[in-house]
């Protein structure tokens, strides 16, 4: 069986911490990474303070920081953490108790169904592609 890197174990406070900053900032979501291929699920947080999201990278073991474009001298550097797949499931599971938005409604739904429909050879069969379409409409009506 092939190992993932997993996110670290959290304390009680990082876990809360972590939240917050999530439902005010960030975005758990199934993203496309083309055209052709299935949904992942990713979370991600947007932030113009690069130090906090080192942060987040050090107590979770996971995930990655890339800087934002800035299209306009207006505006300030952004900078945004990603973490995609079943490190983001790992993440999404500690925190989900202290969710307080629409992304705990979000959460749970990944929590109940993205494992059972995400083969991990990627293989779909005609009737899992179907309920995890379904699961992905269902997941994306799922807002504020």
């Amino acid at each position: 069986m092939v190992e993932y890197k997993k996110a670290k174990s959290l304390s009680k406070t990082e876990v809360a911490y972590l939240a917050g900053i999530i439902d005010g900032e960030g975005t758990i979501t199934l993203t496309r990474r083309n055209i052709y291929k299935n949904r992942l699920l990713v979370l991600t947080i947007s932030n113009n303070e690069l130090p906090l999201l080192e942060y987040i990278v050090k107590i979770t073991g996971v995930g990655k920081i890339t800087r934002k474009n800035i299209r306009s001298e207006n505006h300030s550097l952004g900078y945004t953490y990603q973490t995609a797949s079943r490190q983001a499931l790992d993440l999404i599971r500690s925190i989900y108790p202290f969710l307080r938005t629409y992304k705990k409604r979000r959460a749970a739904l990944v929590l109940k169904h993205y494992l059972k429909l995400t083969p991990r050879n990627g293989k779909y069969s005609p009737t899992l592609l179907r309920k995890r379409e379904k699961f992905a409409e269902k997941f994306l009506a799922t807002v504020p």
